[in-house]
């Protein structure tokens, strides 16, 4: 099993305390490590062998890039974003999963172009400590504001 699917069974056991709204072709998660604040997951539903976009059937792929939009619509208005960033990688994970980066100005933190560039310019050390994890009450909060945005859009 894949960390995507590992995470996609602790959301049906009802363990995954990041887990966020379950939609018709993925489950929108926050990321464990919320340097960018209101960093979610878009994660497929399924793995097998589609592990590429052109992999799936074209109604399935207009559904999924449909959906990946709405919760990033969602993410933006939940985090007050002034940019959406958007990773579909599958280098380390092949299960088709996105990352939704909500951006503000200076999040770099003197990183790149005076704070402004491309999340992975910041350095992963930082980006993933244990400094940028939410609380409970923490991430109970940003749930609620991302699920109250997903369900005025879906």
């Amino acid at each position: 099993m894949c960390l995507i699917c590992d995470r996609i069974a602790m959301i049906q056991a009802g363990t995954n305390p990041y887990f966020v709204k379950e939609l018709d072709t993925g489950y929108v998660v926050l990321g464990d490590n919320q340097h960018f604040n209101g960093y979610t997951l878009f994660l497929y539903k399924h793995h097998g062998d589609k592990t590429e976009l052109f992999h799936l059937e074209p109604q399935e792929r207009a559904s999924f890039l449909e959906e990946m939009s709405l919760v990033a619509q969602a993410v933006s208005r939940a985090f007050g974003a002034e940019k959406m960033n958007y990773e579909l990688l599958g280098n380390g994970d092949t299960h088709l999963h996105w990352h939704l980066y909500p951006r503000v100005s200076g999040d770099l933190e003197g990183y790149g172009n005076q704070g402004q560039g491309p999340v992975w310019w910041y350095p992963r050390e930082k980006m993933y400590s244990d400094a940028s994890r939410p609380t409970a009450a923490q991430l109970e909060e940003m749930k609620q504001k991302l699920l109250q945005e997903l369900e005025r859009l879906i």
